[in-house]
Formats: C-alpha cells, structure tokens, sequence
C-alpha cells in the first residue's frame, strides 16, 4: 500500500508514447527535410520575439535557411478593437460579458505564405498563425498565471493583450477578451497540433510531440488526475498556506489557492525531476468530454468543467469583501455566461472567534443597506454590515451554501475551500472594509450590480435552516460512511463528505459524471479504481476522479480517521 506523505505542489504524470525534449535544438532536429511551411501558434502573453529568436537560430545551426513572418503584423486595422468585449451598459467600468469573437476576426485575410525553395524553412508565429495554412503546426504555450503576475506587477507594459501591440497591458482586457478568444481558437486547432511547446523557461522550453501528447490525454482522462495549485496574494490574504503547504507567497500571504479552476489549470506531464511540460486542463475535456464529464453533464455543459475548487486563505490576514454573484437570467443576458456562479465555503481550518458572514438578517432593510454603502464609497464611512448580514461561527467541517444572489463573505482567521461552479470573474462586491491596495486606492465596488442580484426572498431563519445544513448520512458500512452536507434544488451540484476510519476502504463509483475529491481532514487517502490505477491524495490536496473511471476505493492511509469532500453534478 502506498505511504502517506505531504501536500505536492507539482504532481506530475508520465507521458504516454513519446518523451519531453528541451531545447530549441531539438525542436529544430524535429522538422522534417524538404521545403516547409512551420506555423508557432499561441498566446498573445509570451515573448514571441524570443521565440522566433530561439527556433530560427537553432534552425539555422541545423544548416537550413529559415524566414520569418510575424502574424502580428498582418492584422487588420484596430484588430483589437473587433474583439474586444464590451461593458454592459457601455459606461460601465467594472464588468464585462465574455467576447464571442475568434481570433480569425483579428484578420482582414491571414498571410498564405508560399512554400520555399530546397531545404527552406518559412516560420510563421503569433497568435493565429495557424490560420496561414502551414504544412506543420506547432503550439507554444504559456500557463495564464504568468500572463496574470506580470500586468498585475507591471512587469509586461505592451504587447501582452491580444491585438494590441503598443497598450500597457490591462487584466480587464486579460480576462474577458483574450482568454475567451484565445482558449476557443486552441480548443480548436488542438486535434491537428504536431508538437506542443512549453515556454515557461524560454531560453531552454519544453516539447512533446502532438501524437504522445493526445495519447497522454487519452489515458490521463481515463484516470484520476491532479491539476498544478498555485497560490495568488490579494490584500485580505492570509498566511496559512505558506505555512503549512510551503508555498512563497507572491506578495505577502497566499490568499487564493487554484486547487482546479478549469479554465486557468494545468496538468503536468513528464518525470519528476526531468522535463515537463504543462498543458491545460480543458484539454481533457475537449478531447474527451464524455470521458471527462460523463454523457449527460456533457450534454448540459459542453465542454465546459462546471465544478471548481479553490482555497480562500485569511488565517493571520482580513475579511473578504461583503459580495454576491449574479442570478442565473442576469449572468447569462448581461455577462454571457451560460450558467451562474453558485458557490459554498467548507471550512477546513480556522482561528478562535472567526466567522462567516452569510445571508440577510430578518431585519435588513435595503434602502437603509443601499444608503450606507453608497456612503462608505463616497465619505468613507464604516458600514455596520451585521445589521444587515448575519454572522455565523466559522466551524471547522462546515459547509455553507451560497447560491447566487446570496451576499456572502468568509471573515478573518479562516481557510475556506470553496466549492463551486466554475465561472469566478463575477464578484458584485458591496463593501470593501475601506481597504485600500497598496497604492492607495480603494477597490471598485459595482454595487448596481449586486443590488440587482440581491436575493430578497431568503432571510432570518431561513438562511440557517436552508444555507447552514447539518450532515446527513447517505450510505454507510464498516468503517466509512458518506453524508450529504450542502445541496439545494436550485445549485446544480451537491457536496459530500467521505469519512473513512484507519486502515478501512469505502467503495465508490462515478456512475457516469465526474467527482472531485479533498482531502479536509486526516493524513491522507488512496484512490484505487477498478482497472489497477492507484493515486495518492494527500491532505489539502485535491484530485478530479473522471467519469469514465467508474467504480473505484477510497483507503485511509495514516493513523487517523480521514475525511474527504467531495462535489459531482446531480442536475445537469
């Protein structure tokens, strides 16, 4: 039986029919001989100017003329602004739906290149190039992390939006208009990719050979499988999972920890130790969605992974903001999304007297409410939330619901996993604490929008009784039991908690949709499915458990007992 052991922040897995190579040498002794037409498509995020720089000079090394276009160059005039997601209303400042565009529509007409003479190399690269008709088409990527840090710090001032060669880079235009464009236009190329190239490190990337790499995701989707966590700073952060877990934090606490939000996670491929390359999660669902996600949550969602889970960190740091999430009609007409963004907080670890902030009063009155926050924002006047919010203890094993429309904070002294739907760019914030960032500034507060999503309906006790539910066992047998702790007939996915004594086993089974599993409490667990896989899951670790696994065992490994949250979609 395996060893438990510590949190992993970089799980990794082997790739399937090929190796990982490094070096733009290799990558240049990977091309075929005769004349040839190589597109590099890719992100508008990394340097592609160094990219071009690398492959061409190990090329020409290799004895073989190489030119050069950069796609960039070829598109339309105020191709930026043709993608570009636009704020509803048109003065809106804070949010705005997702653009719909693709990234042919940065083009009047892509370049078609013709192919060179002898032994030639004609290297088209940027994002789009694979539009220019290639004879082999290589992918470079750049996890959406870096993209994040780096306009955040102002470390990339120009070039690192899509379209947009001379902007400084602004994460507005990062989130609802790159991504969206971006991620659709590699979902779809991904099927006829030769080589996938990592450029994490430029000077020396990352390559597996597009044949090993959907192999690799084939098995991988067919198995339980840990996406890469990482930890970003905000000014409410905390500092528990630099203490505990041994992350660095970014800029002083480890506030927001990506344990898998599907559109900006990636998997890892290759030994430990020895070259890797990360690809993104959403690969796996695309290429094998019903593998993935299960026939009917496929059916409903697309390709979509609609569960994610994340850790809010506030031990040793402050109070969220007091927020809500739009209504299902809102997030889909105004901001595009298909489905909204539900949300629960599990706590698994907390400070004395810490709490959770959850739901109205019974005597919350919302012009008085409407009144004091628009006076915090325009006077700086402390706002006396709990006469409107109530306050909950923050109980280590609770869960708290939070479907949409439902203000909500997690308070001071907490470490809250949040499991919830996937989208998670919609926070209607209310009340900021007065909380200025480091330059001085106050964070925007689109209360419009939260007061139109406020749910009204539930209050007073209501909250309690619906919102804070105690357990209720499930399914139970020698040494394990499965209870049910949070689900509403209008959230879409349920959360349970697996409880499993010393040395016992629980039996499971996926039964055609995808389960998420953490380890909250105890040393560890051992997934073991019916096809002789075994995946070990350490605490605070979480691991996505495909549907096509089906039946599978969870162990208890160490000496205590050990409990498992666990999500799946009950109503696609």
């Amino acid at each position: 039986m395996p060893a438990s052991r510590s949190y992993d922040p970089l799980p990794s897995y082997q790739p399937v029919d090929g190796t990982v190579t490094t070096g733009w040498p290799a990558l240049a002794a990977d091309l075929p001989p005769g004349p040839l037409v190589l597109a590099v498509d890719g992100p508008a995020a990394l340097d592609w100017t160094a990219l071009a720089d690398g492959l061409a000079g190990a090329v020409r090394a290799a004895g073989r003329d190489i030119d050069l276009i950069d796609v960039r160059d070829h598109y339309a005039e105020a191709a930026d602004e043709r993608i570009a997601a636009l704020p509803v209303p048109a003065d809106d400042p804070f949010f705005t739906p997702l653009s719909q565009a693709r990234v042919a529509d940065l083009f009047d007409a892509p370049p078609r290149p013709e192919r060179p003479v002898g032994d030639g190399v004609v290297l088209v690269y940027g994002p789009g190039a694979s539009l220019c008709g290639p004879d082999l088409l290589w992918y470079a990527d750049l996890p959406k992390r870096y993209a994040e840090a780096a306009v955040s710090k102002g470390e990339l001032p120009v070039g690192v939006n899509l379209g947009r060669s001379a902007a400084p880079g602004d994460l507005v235009r990062l989130f609802y208009t790159d991504w969206p464009v971006q991620d659709r236009h590699r979902d779809a190329i991904a099927g006829r990719i030769d080589r996938w190239i990592d450029v994490q490190d430029a000077a020396g990337p990352a390559a597996l050979d597009g044949a090993a790499l959907r192999s690799t995701l084939a098995h991988l989707a067919r198995g339980p499988v840990r996406t890469r966590p990482y930890f970003n700073s905000t000014p409410w952060g905390g500092r528990w999972a630099a203490s505990e877990l041994g992350f660095t934090p970014q800029a002083g606490n480890t506030a927001l920890g990506y344990e898998l939000i599907a559109p900006e996670a990636g998997v890892v491929i290759g030994d430990k130790g020895a070259a890797q390359v990360e690809v993104p999660f959403q690969l796996l669902c695309v290429a094998h969605p019903e593998d993935m996600l299960g026939v009917d949550v496929h059916r409903a969602f697309g390709a979509s992974f609609p569960i994610r889970f994340d850790y809010l960190d506030t031990m040793g740091g402050g109070n969220l903001s007091l927020h809500l999430h739009p209504r299902e009609r809102y997030m889909r007409e105004v901001f595009g999304w298909p489905y909204t963004q539900h949300e629960t907080y599990y706590v698994t670890a907390s400070e004395d007297g810490a709490r959770v902030l959850l739901g109205l009063t019974g005597e919350a009155d919302l012009d008085v409410m409407r009144h004091q926050v628009e006076d915090s924002i325009a006077n700086g006047t402390p706002m006396p939330v709990e006469q409107h919010i109530q306050s909950h203890p923050a109980t280590v094993g609770q869960l708290f619901m939070i479907p949409a429309g439902t203000p909500h904070a997690s308070g001071a002294g907490n470490l809250v996993l949040e499991v919830s739907a996937t989208p998670y760019l919609y926070s209607l914030r209310l009340y900021d604490w007065l909380r200025k960032d480091a330059a001085g500034a106050s964070r925007p507060l689109p209360y419009e929008h939260g007061f139109a999503n406020l749910d009204t309906a539930r209050r007073g006790e209501d909250v309690t009784k619906d919102l804070v539910q105690q357990p209720r066992t499930l399914r139970s047998g020698e040494g394990w039991r499965e209870e049910v702790i949070g689900a509403l007939p209008e959230m879409f996915y349920a959360v349970h908690r697996l409880v499993v004594a010393q040395g016992c086993a629980l039996p499971e089974d996926t039964a055609g949709r995808f389960h998420i599993l953490n380890v909250a409490a105890g040393e560890g667990a051992v997934i073991e499915t019916h096809d002789g896989r075994t995946h070990t899951l350490a605490f605070a670790e979480t691991l996505t458990v495909p549907a096509a696994v089906g039946p599978y065992r969870v162990r208890a490994l160490g000496g205590d007992e050990v409990r498992i949250v666990k999500a799946l979609v009950v109503e696609p």
